[in-house]
């Protein structure tokens, strides 16, 4: 029975309540009956059955942070404190099986020193190699075969610079605004959910790093901080965007809305729309599934993991709503009059349509690579928009996202008409290194960006966004989808082509 006088929960009563419908788990030094909340768990049920009858405080604080579960839970969850008085050598050695696992952080002295860090392609290489593997795992891995996250990184080579020369070039401005937030340069920081497995600072890190250098980080869902605990992260008053996820549970998200409608800090609220369904990431799947499937051997319980697979992505991701339509625009403006950014289009109809239905703005995004694979690099479907829809340029913000790893990449965008570009994974695997790393990662692009300027013969970004003058388009153009049959007339850089 629950400690409800007062009296501190023993080992003896804890072990009891070891099974999927009877599960009882220490974390942070409190006893919490998560019976009922197991099978609600964004994570999947699996992760929280695996610590039935034991200690789950390790794993619990490589994803959420410690004031989470003591907010979240009702007050009949709550079964008391601990009685670490009562720990046996069996107690000791079912937790010990649990931290050695390979969920646990290497040596932390086994990082190469930050400054051997000369890129953001040596960030993911320094978190291959001293990274947690689950963690690496999560982050790296894309759908299926690969095809569009290396099709995301290989066509940004396909476009290539038209420098001038003879140009002063002694000072320049990268500054800008993103939505009405001013920024140093225009870089922003994609969501990625459960930042708090690629370091102990989780998104506090990509927020005070993003803060330090003028940038803006856009939060997910799925943080491992609560909203709060992230823009505590950062100056009074500077600015955010949040990544929404529509829950399948409507009232979920109402209520996520209510509650952001108030902080004025979220500028603006990135809609995520190009993932109806979490995809197959077999790296992911194949290094969590052998956890997963023995999570609730011992109850007899059968596991929540399918044939699917267990990855860490898709058990995160199983809340998101299939039903999404672009008719829900209105509906999630019932309860948010902030700008509506839909992330993820990956065609020029879609762009229209986000258009017309009064979007602040667009993010060219295939999910890193993660959702449908062999859709198209995301800098080719830029380069779709400014030939079949130039008009989105004009009414709405144009971000792009995926396989930006160079500050020129960043200028690129710029000059095909894009007002910021988001970098994820390189900044993920910063975390490694705390705010220090993330500092460190957008001063990386900040030079590459103010060096691919400077020999550009380019001073000020906001003068060249879309500016094809800059770029020779020829080779990324030959892979465009055909043109829309049209009898208006397009010009193309120096070409001019009926449509």
């Amino acid at each position: 029975m629950a400690q409800r006088d007062g009296s501190k929960v023993p080992v003896a009563e804890i072990a009891k309540h070891s099974s999927a419908e009877d599960c009882w788990v220490v974390v942070n030094g409190k006893v919490y009956d998560l019976s009922k909340f197991a099978p609600e768990h964004p994570g999947g049920p699996e992760m929280i059955w695996k610590f039935a009858g034991k200690d789950g405080t390790e794993t619990y604080n490589q994803y959420h942070s410690k004031n989470l579960i003591e907010n979240e839970l009702p007050p009949e969850a709550k079964l008391g404190d601990f009685d670490e008085s009562s720990i046996t050598e069996t107690w000791k050695t079912a937790q010990q099986e649990q931290i050695t696992s390979k969920t646990a952080l290497p040596n932390p002295n086994e990082k190469p020193p930050l400054s051997s860090i000369l890129n953001l392609t040596d960030f993911e290489h320094a978190f291959s190699q001293s990274g947690p593997t689950k963690a690496w795992a999560y982050i790296h891995s894309a759908s299926n075969d690969l095809l569009s996250l290396a099709a995301n990184k290989s066509l940004w080579h396909k476009l290539w610079f038209r420098p001038r020369v003879m140009r002063n070039v002694s000072s320049l401005s990268t500054a800008t605004t993103l939505l009405g937030a001013p920024v140093r340069m225009p870089v922003w920081i994609c969501p990625m959910g459960i930042a708090k497995t690629a370091g102990p600072q989780g998104e506090a890190a990509l927020g005070a790093g993003a803060a330090a250098s003028g940038i803006i980080h856009c939060m997910s869902t799925t943080a491992s901080l609560s909203v709060e605990e992230i823009l505590e992260s950062v100056p009074q008053g500077y600015p955010y965007f949040f990544q929404l996820y529509v829950d399948r549970q409507r009232a979920k998200t109402e209520a996520v809305l209510k509650k952001l409608e108030h902080m004025q800090q979220i500028r603006a609220i990135f809609v995520t729309v190009d993932l109806a369904v979490v995809s197959k990431r077999e790296a992911d799947e194949r290094l969590l599934v052998g956890d997963f499937s023995t999570a609730v051997a011992a109850s007899g319980s059968k596991a929540g993991v399918d044939r699917k697979g267990g990855g860490l992505a898709r058990t995160t991701g199983s809340f998101i709503d299939w039903a999404l339509q672009w008719e829900d625009l209105a509906w999630i403006r019932k309860f948010s009059t902030k700008p509506i950014v839909v992330k993820g289009i990956q065609s020029a109809a879609d762009a229209k349509l986000a258009m017309q239905w009064g979007c602040a703005g667009i993010v060219v995004s295939n999910h890193g690579g993660r959702a449908l694979d062999n859709s198209p690099g995301t800098i080719l479907i830029l380069l779709e928009l400014k030939r079949d829809c130039p008009e989105v340029f004009e009414k709405m913000e144009v971000f792009i996202d995926g396989g930006v790893r160079r500050g020129s990449d960043v200028l690129k965008a710029i000059c095909l008409g894009a007002r910021g570009v988001g970098v994820g994974r390189p900044f993920q695997c910063a975390v490694l290194y705390d705010q220090e790393g993330v500092e460190h990662a957008a001063a990386i692009l900040q030079d590459e960006i103010e060096t691919a300027m400077r020999l550009c013969g380019i001073t000020d970004l906001n003068a060249v966004r879309g500016d094809l003058s800059y770029l020779n388009t020829r080779e990324l153009e030959q892979l465009l989808p055909p043109r829309p049959r049209s009898k208006s007339w397009f010009s193309f850089g120096s070409r001019q082509t009926k449509l």
